[in-house]
């Protein structure tokens, strides 16, 4: 009696009915899973839209619902546009693999091939749903930036001219439409996040040995202005 109050209780805190417990893993694994997502996406209280838009409340929402202050791929406006909802299955589907699900879609992320890996971020994820309003109890979290930078340096306001011009050295690897063919998309990034990962690598934080040798060449104001041309294309 006691186990089947336990679990009727996990049913009741995981939500709606459109979400199976038998779909759903373990929401502790889940959030060590979602280390391979926090670079771009962010969840938990005051979580806001980075590289991808944020994930509270994502069950149940519709593709590309925050059109308004987020700038999705065609991919998944088109989806959006065609009725797709984030009910569980396709979550799971997008998550082992975005482009069989959406094709054109700009997340770099090659996929997750293991179901209960899948299953138990589903159920870490479903914490942050409520039919589909955010848990406003849902504890942060929030991650710490991968290098400490200085007000001075996020402060620098790039020449998106400037940083066109210097651009051509990366356009030599990686595309500027946004699209991903193997080599991750560095459009449409929020400013701050592009000069913290260009400083990550700068700092060999990040291990991509080209990228810290391309980094390493660059400027604080270099770095800003290329931020500040890659974020509006």
């Amino acid at each position: 009696m006691k186990f089947k109050n336990t679990v009727l209780t996990l049913v009741f805190l995981l939500g709606s009915a459109s979400v199976h417990a038998a779909e759903l893993g373990d929401p502790e694994k889940g959030a060590k899973v979602f280390a391979k997502c926090k670079s771009c996406h962010q969840v938990g209280e005051g979580a806001v839209h980075r590289v991808g838009p944020h994930l509270n409340g994502v069950f149940g929402r519709k593709a590309a619902a925050f059109a308004e202050d987020y700038k999705y791929s065609k991919g998944l406006l088109r989806e959006g546009a065609d009725g797709l909802v984030w009910t569980s299955d396709k979550l799971d589907a997008y998550i082992e693999n975005p482009k069989a699900l959406v094709s054109k879609t700009r997340m770099n992320f090659r996929g997750l091939s293991d179901p209960e890996q899948r299953a138990d971020l589903l159920a870490y994820l479903r914490l942050f749903s409520d039919n589909p309003a955010n848990i406003p109890e849902a504890l942060p979290t929030a991650n710490a930036p991968e290098v400490a930078l200085s007000p001075e340096i996020l402060a620098i306001v790039g020449d998106p001219a400037y940083g066109e011009y210097l651009s051509s050295e990366c356009t030599t690897c990686h595309t500027t439409s946004g699209s991903d063919t193997g080599i991750p998309s560095i459009t449409n990034w929020p400013a701050e996040d592009f000069v913290i990962a260009m400083h990550a690598y700068k700092q060999k934080v990040r291990p991509h040995p080209v990228m810290q040798m391309m980094a390493g060449r660059l400027s604080d104001e270099e770095i800003a202005a290329l931020a500040a041309y890659f974020q509006d294309l």
